[in-house]
């Protein structure tokens, strides 16, 4: 499958997802401030984040509750994506840079191959990846993003800080990373 008809595909389902929620998703982006295809939501605007775990693509499993805590960064990804290839170099430099501070990464795999998935992960990311073929995850979010790649990350409460629709390099992802991860978590998780 084409990377433009898989996006327009995904595209038609958030649509459709959007509309059946009411147009929740787009409500909730309203409320947060969006610059070059970065959304940032202030604490007291952020939705909590939908239940992430499944299959890992190396097998055994993965919940991000069991991260709470920590800044989870979540990148959405397929090995046929040209700008996936592009910016794994500068997503594990960023993890390696940051996750001393408390922030871990997660990587989600998307319409894709699990052979050619593993092949694209070896050498490239230390970090985790689950297998979501079907892009289910993706659609479950909020904010959806919309795009491969896709960034979010999740402040410590588990909760949608930044959305990023678009390749990312080191330069640019990691100050949004460590000012989320300066962020103070809410007394008991609530804000």
């Amino acid at each position: 499958m084409s990377a433009r008809r898989w996006i327009a595909g995904l595209l038609a389902a958030v649509t459709t997802t959007a509309a059946l929620a009411g147009c929740s998703s787009d409500s909730q982006e309203q409320r947060c401030a969006t610059t070059d295809g970065v959304i940032e939501c202030a604490p007291d605007q952020r939705s909590t984040a939908p239940k992430l775990s499944g299959e890992l693509l190396t097998g055994g499993s993965y919940d991000v509750a069991t991260d709470r805590g920590q800044v989870v960064v979540v990148n959405f990804w397929g090995s046929w994506c040209q700008p996936c290839r592009a910016e794994a170099d500068d997503l594990e430099a960023t993890y390696q840079a940051t996750k001393a501070s408390g922030v871990t990464f997660l990587g989600i795999n998307v319409q894709d191959n699990r052979d050619k998935a593993l092949a694209f992960e070896e050498g490239r990311v230390t970090y985790p990846s689950l297998f979501d073929p079907p892009s289910r995850l993706a659609l479950a979010f909020d904010i959806s993003p919309t795009t491969i790649p896709a960034t979010v990350l999740l402040d410590r409460d588990g909760r949608v800080a930044v959305v990023i629709r678009s390749a990312v390099t080191q330069d640019r992802l990691q100050p949004i990373v460590a000012r989320i991860a300066a962020e103070q978590p809410a007394p008991n998780g609530s804000r």
